[in-house]
């Protein structure tokens, strides 16, 4: 029935519909409905411009009716619950490329075999300077993200330079499934203690995540640094099922609270066999949902020092539910609570999600009596901000300048496993930059020397041997990572 007649039948005869009882709606409901319809009546009779009733409805009344409870609770028109059900259904395709966006530019740091990207002849180095004719020059960065997002639907051309190389070639790539691992690097920071980058939360994570810590070393391992920095969560049961790897048997992972559900409490299982290494776990601003519920775990239970900057604080538990003429709703039905009893959503301002509703009263403490804040997304033990660029820093960062020779470098030059950065290539750096009008003083220079001969030394191994190389390098000089690597072996305090 559309939702125009539901309206109507609700309004003049009090029919029964889900969520009411079988005796009907409440007449509080009945006389609230029926005001919406005589809106919609008076306008529809008397505003200067037809309205159409889906327009009215899917596009104003629903829309604003969820926005007065939260941000995430969205109404699904019948087109775009279709997309929802289309992508729950799909996977991920791409090209087969990892690549560096800088404003108006974009380079090729790694294609991946077999991969359509591979099969064109693409190439680490190569710089794109058009996407289905539209030059890259000008374009802002959202607009870059916007139009690359684009072109990994539908079959896409490229014009293309290479290092070293004057003229261009064009090449046409159609999209193919890629997949892409939710633990996506790992590697050993320095003897005995591992890296592990977790990017998003999957029915697969927890068994990657297990497989990457014996290939460094499992038990044996002196620390580990758990990277949930940019990772925007996914299945919750995901992130349950990694603190299991380090969590005592039964010990309680997360709470779910809501008004018309059961509480729930999610545990370790009671014969688990944890690794008993130290745990480093790092976070910012963007790390969301799965990642909160993992690192508040963690932190509750001492496991883990947590190192970075505050999270997002989104702790919501949203279920989907189909409605007639093919709509849907996504609705918030609980909220996530940490084993101390914090909760992970932040309230927000207009009363929406307000914090007396979602957060207890009183103070929280970890295992050990720690205190901990609660009120919306994890607190790190050890605040850690990033480094700003300086000028030239920046400079070269915006440019692609670095990357740019590292290209021609890996075009002339045999570059072992082993490679480090001399002065001589830094030399010719200075005058590779020149011939780019970039000329910086020596005090500048002498400054900056270490962070590009490291930047440097990055872009030329993520163009021989791939970006998971090149992200070693960067780990070096990432200054959350050192701050968890003076952690490793320490006790989990601020």
């Amino acid at each position: 029935m559309p939702y125009l007649a539901w309206l109507f039948l609700l309004a003049q005869t009090g029919a029964p519909v889900a969520g009411t009882s079988a005796a009907g709606p409440s007449p509080e409901l009945d006389r609230d409905v029926k005001k919406v319809v005589d809106v919609f009546l008076a306008a529809e009779s008397e505003a200067a411009d037809p309205i159409p009733a889906d327009q009215a409805f899917y596009q104003g009344t629903i829309p604003g009716m969820l926005r007065t409870l939260d941000p995430h609770s969205i109404f699904f028109d019948p087109d775009q619950y279709q997309q929802l059900q289309q992508m729950q259904r799909s996977e991920a395709k791409g090209f087969g490329t990892i690549v560096s966006v800088l404003p108006g530019r974009v380079f090729i740091l790694q294609t991946s075999p077999g991969t359509p990207a591979a099969k064109a002849g693409l190439a680490a180095g190569d710089e794109i300077l058009a996407i289905n004719n539209i030059p890259l020059a000008n374009l802002e960065m959202e607009q870059l993200i916007q139009l690359m997002s684009a072109a990994r639907q539908q079959q896409a051309g490229l014009d293309v330079r290479r290092p070293g190389n004057i003229r261009l070639f064009h090449l046409t790539l159609t999209p193919e499934l890629v997949n892409s691992p939710s633990v996506d690097r790992v590697f050993l920071l320095k003897p005995d203690v591992g890296y592990l980058r977790i990017s998003s939360f999957e029915d697969s994570t927890a068994r990657l995540a297990k497989e990457a810590i014996e290939k460094l070393g499992g038990e044996k391992l002196k620390g580990l640094v758990i990277d949930l920095r940019n990772n925007p969560g996914g299945e919750a049961q995901a992130a349950a099922d990694i603190a299991s790897l380090f969590l005592q048997p039964d010990q309680l992972i997360f709470t779910i609270k809501g008004r018309n559900m059961k509480e729930q409490e999610v545990r370790s299982p009671k014969f688990s066999k944890p690794y008993s290494f130290p745990l480093v776990a790092l976070i910012d601003e963007k790390s969301a949902s799965a990642s909160e519920i993992l690192t508040g775990a963690l932190q509750d239970h001492d496991r883990a020092t947590v190192a970075g900057e505050p999270s997002f604080g989104k702790g919501l538990v949203q279920n989907v539910f189909p409605l007639s003429s093919h709509t849907g709703i996504a609705l918030t039905v609980a909220y996530y609570y940490t084993p101390s009893g914090r909760s992970i959503q932040k309230p927000l301002p207009s009363g929406i999600l307000d914090a007396s509703k979602i957060v207890p009263a009183g103070s929280f403490h970890t295992d050990s009596g720690r205190e901990v804040k609660g009120g919306g997304g994890i607190q790190p033990d050890q605040l850690v901000l990033p480094e700003g660029l300086s000028r030239l820093e920046g400079v070269l960062d915006a440019s692609g300048a670095l990357t740019a020779f590292a290209g021609e470098y890996v075009q002339a030059h045999t570059v072992p496993a082993d490679f480090e950065i001399t002065s001589a290539i830094l030399d010719d750096v200075q005058l590779f930059l020149s011939t780019r009008n970039i000329r910086p003083g020596v005090a500048d220079w002498l400054r900056d020397r270490d962070w590009i001969q490291s930047r440097l030394r990055q872009e030329i191994l993520n163009l021989k041997f791939g970006v998971a190389k090149g992200d070693e390098v960067e780990m070096q000089r990432d200054p959350v990572v050192r701050a968890a690597l003076k952690t490793i072996g320490g006790p989990a305090r601020p």
